[in-house]
């Protein structure tokens, strides 16, 4: 996700908690939210898919 998405989310976050969001706001928030859900999801998996068990005797058992 690109850094000015990432701070535009924390931006509208710090706004919900002091002066509170417009309704335009609240699904922009939630829209960036979901992207980024997304996302982490995608690398998270990317990052699990590559993971190889090995047993004592080195063989590769996925």
């Amino acid at each position: 996700m690109r850094p000015e998405k990432i701070a535009r989310i924390n931006f509208l976050a710090k706004k919900s908690k002091t002066v509170g969001l417009t309704l335009s706001e609240i699904a922009e928030q939630a829209a960036l939210r979901d992207e980024y859900r997304a996302e982490f999801r995608s690398s998270l998996k990317a990052q699990l898919d590559r993971i190889e068990f090995t047993d004592k005797k080195e063989d590769i058992t996925s």
